[in-house]
């Protein structure tokens, strides 16, 4: 079958020909429409990412759309290795596949779930976010930070917040999202909406940027009445992979700070959310700007680092 290889580390993956997959027990061999290109994509062919595989050889791609067996089409999660997404077909657990709703593009379906995925599974499973509550979303300004304002809006928060470093982005979100843009003014604005109440962040970036955040909602704490909780999720760090943390902020203060991601949520939880998240699409009308090239283009496709929308490689 055609398919992108990744022969070695660090490079961009080749084109070319790739022995096609079996389907064993629980297993499915989906034929591929759509697979989007993301930054952990990237990560894991790079052999930077956490979960990277420990050799090369082996198909790039997490996700996409495609048909089963029995003709439907499907969302997928984490193909087995070495057959990733980027091929004709993908061999997948047959409890990784969920159900694209109809009348849901392929390459929408794959776009939004790859770029809506992560705020819908920080909120929902590990913030445990009820409708009322407000969300600031650090890093708003990427496809997936854009997607969480409409992600936070269908669940019912009734205040958000975004931050971002790009002011021309920022000032391109609903009217009804307060922004921040990241400059050497943030800190007092930070200050002042912490003041007024956050209950959940959701950071795309740590860095400098999680430091100043940090700071903005720890600063003169230590109510002896106990202060609000803040659930504090982490999910990128494009900014920066390690912050310095006081002691005395997280002691002083409702601070709570989680991961989301592979290990901190389980294979059941992201495909979980997948299937929710798709069948929220029609009503919800989440969308993202996407990008579609040839699997062939897999070269050209690497080398396109916009933040604007969102790359889906088409077999």
């Amino acid at each position: 079958m055609r398919a992108a290889i990744v022969s070695t580390f660090g490079s961009p993956p080749v084109f070319g020909e790739y022995d096609e997959p079996e389907a064993g027990e629980g297993e499915v061999v989906v034929n591929v429409r759509a697979a989007p290109l993301s930054p952990i994509v990237k990560s894991l062919a790079a052999g930077k990412h956490y979960a990277s595989s420990t050799a090369a050889g082996f198909v790039p791609g997490i996700d996409g759309v495609g048909i089963d067996p029995n003709g439907q089409r499907v969302y997928f999660l984490f193909p087995k290795p070495p057959f990733g997404s980027m091929a004709e077909k993908a061999l997948i657990a047959t409890t990784s596949v969920v159900r694209v709703p109809d009348g849901v593009a392929d390459e929408r379906a794959a776009a939004v779930v790859t770029a809506g995925l992560s705020s819908w599974v920080a909120l929902k499973s590990r913030a445990h976010f009820r409708a009322g509550e407000t969300v600031l979303i650090n890093g708003a300004t990427g496809s997936a930070g854009a997607l969480a304002v409409q992600v936070a809006t269908h669940l019912g928060a009734t205040r958000i917040v975004a931050t971002g470093r790009n002011e021309a982005k920022l000032a391109s979100l609903p009217d009804a999202v307060e922004k921040i843009p990241l400059d050497q003014n943030a800190d007092e604005a930070l200050r002042r909406i912490f003041s007024e109440g956050i209950d959940v962040v959701l950071d795309y970036l740590w860095g400098d940027p999680a430091s100043r955040v940090i700071a903005a909602a720890t600063i003169n704490r230590g109510s002896f009445n106990g202060e609000q909780r803040l659930r504090y999720v982490q999910i990128g760090s494009i900014a920066g992979g390690s912050i310095a943390i006081s002691a005395h902020s997280l002691r002083s203060s409702g601070l709570e700070i989680l991961g989301s991601g592979i290990g901190s949520l389980s294979m059941g939880e992201l495909v979980a959310g997948a299937g929710q998240l798709l069948e929220a699409i029609p009503t919800a009308g989440f969308d993202t700007p996407v990008k579609t090239l040839p699997l062939s283009a897999v070269a050209e496709a690497w080398e396109d680092h916009a933040e604007d929308y969102r790359l889906v490689l088409c077999p």
